[in-house]
């Protein structure tokens, strides 16, 4: 994997700095709504409407929240997983019960991350799921996703396509977070949907 040293390296660093600071000036109600419509609109998806199980995460800071779009999954009978962040920065799995069966974890100066509580599945749980939730920090039009540079969800998407997975890949992102180009190096994956507040767009062809 890259070490992102190289021109698309700095130029991933210099619009993640861009695009951390319009987070930082969000205000709690900006997030309390976003969060809202973000639920609102990725429940409207057929992908995750025939859904059995989905991979996703539990927002933290002034990521696009998601918690309600969690609890909305659960109603509709879908298994949730959750990840938990290993030692080597992979990712593992643990099945969502509601907001009791999260606590609080903190990996060393990182920000404190909610994990599940319940069982862990290990790594390739993911690859069992049908659609896979990612954050990032932005997509552009042909559907190449931005994180946050720590690698985990590399890797999710690397093991997802050893095991031949067919899952749905969907970002959840504000409205300006759909750019038009973000660099990219030989490991980036495109995603198959970005939701935001206002609407979702599609890249490519999305099995439902």
């Amino acid at each position: 994997m890259s070490t992102a040293d190289g021109p698309a390296g700095s130029g991933k660093r210099e619009l993640r700095r861009e695009l951390l600071a319009a987070r930082a000036e969000l205000t709690p109600d900006d997030l309390r709504g976003s969060a809202a419509s973000l639920a609102e609109r990725a429940l409207e998806l057929p992908e995750l409407a025939h859904a059995r199980v989905v991979a996703a995460y539990v927002s933290v800071g002034s990521e696009p929240g998601t918690l309600a779009l969690l609890d909305a999954l659960r109603a509709r009978g879908v298994r949730v997983l959750l990840p938990a962040l290993l030692p080597d920065n992979d990712l593992d799995w643990a099945p969502y019960d509601g907001p009791d069966s999260l606590a609080s974890v903190r990996h060393g100066a990182r920000m404190a991350l909610l994990e599940p509580v319940g069982e862990r599945l290990g790594p390739d749980a993911v690859a069992g799921a049908d659609a896979v939730l990612l954050p990032g920090l932005a997509v552009d039009a042909r559907g190449m996703r931005l994180g946050r540079g720590g690698g985990s969800y590399d890797r999710v998407l690397a093991r997802l396509e050893r095991a031949g997975s067919g899952a749905v890949l969907v970002v959840l992102l504000y409205d300006g977070e759909v750019v038009e180009r973000v660099p990219t190096e030989g490991h980036d994956r495109p995603v198959h949907a970005v939701v935001t507040p206002s609407g979702v767009r599609r890249y490519g062809t999305v099995s439902s």
